[in-house]
């Protein structure tokens, strides 16, 4: 029988640096620290060695995966959990003091059949959010304020949601769902995602319910290298790309004329230069329709 409490999993690849203070974040929580878990996926040996001396240092226990893939290592992580829930945090996430004994409220206050819960996720800047960044745009960033609670797809306001820089999930129940589909979410530069949303509609699926708490609060680092148009444009080319291959998944792929049809009038706006920040939110469209083109292709 799996422990009381929760198990913390961070993934981090090569980032020893942020690594670093999501693990004393965790390890200055008020009251009794969780259980850590870290998963190396994959870093190069001077980050490993690092990578390996920080988990020692905060007391974690280290799994190192043989190949890159968040979806991989979390999964890894899942597998090696031993508490009755099993939280997730980005390695750029660092915990406010009261994240842990915050989620253990939120859990215990859960009604029949609550399997998942995420938290408010602030943003720490590395730098000023540019002016010509689209509004619209900014979830993609993974922000998420809302500072109140209620259940996915009832009560909660648009753009709130639960997002893997600060979720949780009863352990039983996302092995019994096989964990992360691998075949989504990052394996270095490639931006994939989706493979959160394919958890949550699981669990859904099975009767399960999914919920959101802004008490547990995490604050995610905004890298400086975000903040540029090439960035974000490659963003939405990327979300394309996952809407598509979880369409196919799905057997569904209606979408796909019509962003054939839309990318015919937006294709000069790809040969825009990638650093230009003029006519960004047309060219986000034209780069999330080139992905979904290119997500059918790979997913045919």
């Amino acid at each position: 029988m799996p422990a009381p409490g929760v198990a913390a999993i961070v993934c981090t690849h090569a980032r020893p640096d942020y690594l670093a203070a999501c693990l004393d974040g965790l390890a200055g929580q008020q009251g009794a620290a969780p259980s850590v878990l870290v998963v190396d996926s994959a870093s190069p040996a001077s980050a490993a060695a690092e990578i390996a001396r920080l988990a020692e240092r905060a007391g974690a226990r280290l799994i190192r995966a043989a190949r890159p893939g968040l979806s991989h290592a979390r999964n890894l992580g899942l597998a090696a959990a031993g508490c009755e829930w099993t939280a997730f945090l980005d390695d750029d996430a660092v915990p406010e003091p009261d994240w842990a004994c915050r989620l253990e409220e939120a859990i215990a206050e859960l009604p029949e059949g609550g399997a998942a819960l995420g938290g408010r996720i602030l943003p720490h800047w590395e730098g000023p959010l540019p002016e010509w960044w689209p509004a619209a745009l900014r979830g993609v960033l993974t922000i998420v304020e809302w500072e109140g609670r209620g259940e996915e797809g009832r009560d909660l306001p648009e753009g709130v949601a639960v997002y893997g820089a600060n979720m949780a999930f009863r352990t039983d129940a996302l092995r019994d769902v096989g964990g992360f589909p691998e075949e989504l979410g990052r394996v270095g530069r490639r931006l994939l995602s989706g493979e959160e949303v394919e958890v949550l509609d699981r669990l859904r699926t099975r009767g399960l319910r999914v919920f959101y708490d802004g008490r547990v609060t995490v604050r995610h680092s905004i890298q400086r290298e975000r903040l540029r148009p090439s960035w974000l444009l490659s963003r939405l080319h990327w979300q394309g790309a996952t809407d598509a291959l979880r369409d196919h998944r799905q057997g569904m792929l209606r979408r796909a004329p019509g962003a054939a049809a839309k990318l015919l009038l937006q294709a000069p706006l790809l040969l825009w230069p990638r650093r230009s920040c003029s006519l960004l939110r047309a060219r986000c469209g034209a780069a999330y329709n080139l992905g979904y083109l290119r997500g059918v292709l790979q997913g045919g």
